[in-house]
């Protein structure tokens, strides 16, 4: 066989499910199902493929390779939907009630004491205004809304509209099933935003029962149909509106003596007994008067007079030789107070065979009683579909939407009864059993969805292996009935189960069903990562049809994320304005020209202080003209702004490209070598500001700079040397002339000596002299020359001196004595560098000249 001829087959297959009907008999279902033309007319039957609208896209829901999505192509926009009339409403509130159960009809129970409540409720709603009827579970709330609905049919110009809150926490779904009662769009589901537009046109008396939301949930569907009037059931424990919505509270109470005496005789058909009418004051003060209480106590005292009447009838015949049980000849008594307050178990042991198999069904099933029509396929018997109207009319079950549920209470009261020992086997029984039926061609998707409760309670409580394969056949089935809220958590489970069960290629399709269901709300981000996750797993099994499939969706997230960003450009901040405090201080990685410099280092620097003092010994030989020292003084980067500014920051900005000098030829030697070689510029960093006692550190870009003006001024430093040495081998232990700077002879300690890299015609580095011992300083040793070819170093004072110095002398390097305590120094071998104080304070300054050590 050709292998895509056998993959075709077992895809038809798995879309039938297991016990998929014949060939002939699946095309002839098809049509009906789908209310489509079958695909081919080929020998095999067609799978269930639906066509949806959802907002501007066409969704194909195709359950053998996952659901494809396209935009709406021009000219099939659907217009406006037009509404229902009062017949085809009437069709549609018939259709969302619970259906007719086989057997013999159940009578109707009284609505007995709210005739009071009724007439407010009719009042109230017919004067637009929305109520909040609340009541215990049990006390009737359904029975008032149908009264409620047969007096209001003709308030609204929609009509009546009925829906069930119960499992719903946000109002989104409910949106959806009011705009589907009113408006005849089938095969549609609008956008939020279409949405709120149509809904907002409703005029209608909405009977919203079993309310499970409050707050701000309640507040927004209310906001969202104005026009509407709304009646909502809810029990005391459901959280209650805001105070803005405007609802008025209704509560229901118990009923009263004489109104549960009535109750008990219309449920049991015949008056009661002085025993039997003070059980039931007995039981109204213990169940505070509950209807539901005395239904099923008229369901009780019914089977009482069943086996009695049946053991007075045995009584008249003749006793049978072979008979296996012993007669019973005692009158069964009245339940006790404790069994009618709890009659679930005592109901339940009295009842049919089938009926308690359908007990332990819903008690697997979360307290979801499937439809009667499943009932037979369940429990094994063929006439168990008339078990619900058995256990109906006995109280245990309670109309939920268009299904039944286990009344208030009931199943707890079965599981202590053990009636959930079985559960685990019950639900995967009845998960196979929906596998089969969801995945049937004959199923149309709308009656999958009326059972949407009981299979995701199936679902939940499956094994992996048939949770599987439940998810798989449901999701289809739910996606085109638009009930996509059941499809999310189908897929979601599906999704975790086939992670379980190793299957790859389900978990496959569980992403790519759940990253359209993103799209199609709206979503992008949660559908481009369902979508690529699946498109990395079909890759992985080499599924071409199912990657194709996933690109083409990936592609429309990405033309909705690019319509998006187009439709919403990024925020876009102009730059702030400079406030009038913050300064902005440019220094150019070379000065415009030198009379300039000295201008702006007089304007940077308007106070600076002495130089500091030179030390006698081998590391105070100075070389520098006290011309050339203010020179290069003058030359200084300031450290500090030019002019007081306050503590916001100040931007520096450095250009890197070194300022164009003038026309005019240079007139001094130290620009013809500025000029030949022009420094690199470098970015200076701004110095945080440092007491002005500590001088500040030359900055490193400066280096070069001052080599090149060193070498300029040598020939005048050589004149200058003589008088320095002179000066420091006259320094005794007799006070130093007035007009002669103060020497020092203290040592300081140096600190670690900081070797820079020489040039090429820079000559070779030598050790540092260690500074003299403490005692004074040699005369010889102060005086010697430093030796050719050495490089003097420059060792810069850390701390000033703590003495005032003299007022220097004309023409000679002023000095002043250093302080009596160490003083870390920094030595840097190769330059002689002048040193630049930190200011003291805004607007301070300090420029010292150069002092050099061998």
């Amino acid at each position: 066989m050709d292998r895509t001829q056998g993959q075709s087959g077992r895809d038809e297959q798995a879309a039938g499910g297991p016990g998929t009907p014949s060939s002939a008999s699946a095309s002839a279902a098809a049509p009906a199902s789908t209310g489509q033309a079958p695909a081919s007319s080929g020998p095999a039957g067609p799978a269930r493929v639906v066509t949806l609208t959802a907002g501007d896209f066409t969704l194909t829901v195709n359950p053998v390779d996952g659901s494809e999505i396209e935009p709406l192509r021009p000219g099939t926009e659907r217009g406006r939907p037009a509404k229902r009339d009062a017949a085809a409403r009437a069709v549609r509130d018939a259709a969302a009630r619970p259906p007719v159960l086989p057997g013999p009809p159940i009578s109707a129970r009284p609505l007995l004491a709210r005739g009071e409540e009724l007439e407010r409720l009719v009042r109230l709603l017919g004067r637009g205004r929305s109520v909040r009827l609340t009541g215990p579970s049990g006390s009737g709330r359904s029975a008032l809304l149908d009264a409620v609905a047969a007096r209001c049919a003709g308030l609204a110009p929609d009509g009546v509209v009925r829906i069930s809150g119960f499992g719903h926490q946000q109002p989104g779904e409910l949106l959806h099933a009011l705009y589907a009662t009113v408006y005849d769009a089938p095969r549609e589901r609008p956008e939020r935003d279409e949405l709120l537009a149509r809904v907002r046109d409703i005029g209608a008396v909405v009977l919203l029962d079993d309310l499970e939301m409050g707050g701000s949930a309640l507040d927004e569907l209310l906001r969202a149909t104005p026009e509407c009037a709304y009646l909502l059931a809810a029990t005391p424990d459901t959280k209650a509106p805001s105070d803005d919505s405007h609802v008025e509270e209704v509560f229901l109470t118990g009923l009263g003596r004489e109104d549960c005496v009535a109750l008990l005789e219309a449920g049991l058909g015949r008056p009661l007994t002085d025993e039997e009418a003070a059980w039931a004051s007995d039981l109204r003060f213990a169940s505070e008067g509950l209807p539901l209480r005395f239904v099923q106590a008229a369901a009780m005292l019914r089977q009482r007079d069943e086996l009695n009447r049946s053991d007075e009838d045995d009584d008249e015949e003749e006793p049978g030789v072979f008979e296996e049980r012993p007669r019973d000849s005692g009158v069964v008594p009245l339940p006790t107070l404790a069994e009618g307050a709890a009659p679930a178990e005592l109901l339940a042991s009295r009842v049919s065979e089938s009926a308690r198999a359908a007990l332990r069904i819903a008690c697997a099933l979360g307290g979801e009683l499937p439809h009667h029509a499943h009932l037979p396929a369940l429990v094994g018997d063929t006439h168990a579909d008339t078990a619900v109207a058995e256990l109906l009319d006995c109280g245990l079950l309670t109309p939920v939407g268009t299904r039944y549920r286990l009344a208030a209470g009931v199943a707890r009261q079965l599981e202590d009864a053990g009636y959930g020992d079985t559960a685990s086997e019950e639900a995967r029984t009845a998960a196979r059993h929906y596998a089969w039926w969801t995945g049937h061609a004959s199923v149309v998707p709308e009656r999958v969805g009326r059972e949407a409760d009981a299979v995701l309670a199936a679902l939940a409580g499956a094994d992996v292996v048939a949770a599987a394969v439940l998810a798989r056949t449901a999701a289809p089935a739910f996606a085109a009935s638009l009930h996509w809220e059941a499809w999310e958590r189908v897929l979601r489970s599906g999704t975790e189960a086939a992670r379980k069960a190793g299957e790859v290629a389900e978990q496959a399709y569980f992403h790519h069903e759940l990253g359209v269901l993103a799209l199609c709300e709206g979503r992008v981000d949660r559908a481009r990562a369902e979508l690529e996750t699946s498109i990395g797993l079909r890759g992985a099994l080499a599924d071409k049809r199912g990657t194709v499939a996933g690109r083409r969706a990936l592609a429309l997230v990405v033309d909705r994320e690019v319509a998006g960003a187009a439709a919403s450009p990024p925020l876009r901040l102009e730059a702030p304005a400079a406030a009038p405090e913050a300064a902005t201080v440019a220094t150019p990685a070379t000065p415009a020209a030198p009379a300039a410099r000295t201008d702006a280092v007089t304007k940077a620097v308007p106070a600076a202080k002495p130089a500091p003092a030179l030390r006698s010994g081998p590391a105070a030989a100075p070389r520098v003209d006290p011309a050339v020292s203010a020179a290069a003084a003058t030359r200084v980067v300031p450290v500090a702004p030019a002019v007081p500014v306050s503590s916001e920051a100040v931007t520096r900005m450095t250009p890197v490209v070194p300022v164009s000098r003038g026309s005019e030829p240079p007139t001094t030697l130290s620009e013809v070598f500025e000029d030949a070689f022009p420094p690199a510029p470098q970015p200076v960093t701004p110095a945080a500001p440092v007491p002005a006692a500590v001088p500040a550190r030359p900055a490193r870009g400066q280096g070069s700079r001052r080599r090149v003006l060193l070498a300029a001024a040598g020939a005048l430093t050589v004149v200058a040397l003589g008088t320095v040495v002179s000066l420091a081998m006259t320094s005794s232990d007799t006070e130093p002339p007035a007009d002669v700077p103060a020497v020092s002879s203290t040592p300081t300690s140096a600190a670690p000596t900081t070797v820079q890299q020489n040039s090429g015609n820079d000559p070779a580095e030598e050790p540092p002299v260690t500074a003299p011992s403490e005692g004074g300083a040699t005369p010889g040793a102060s005086a010697a020359a430093p030796s050719p070819g050495r490089t003097p170093g420059r060792t810069p004072s850390r701390r000033p001196s703590s003495t005032p110095s003299n007022s220097p002398r004309p023409g000679t390097p002023s000095t002043a004595p250093t302080a009596t305590e160490p003083t870390p120094t920094a030595t840097e071998t190769g330059e002689a560098t002048p040193t630049a104080t930190a200011p003291t304070g805004p607007g301070t300054a300090t420029a010292t000249s150069p002092t050099t050590a061998p």
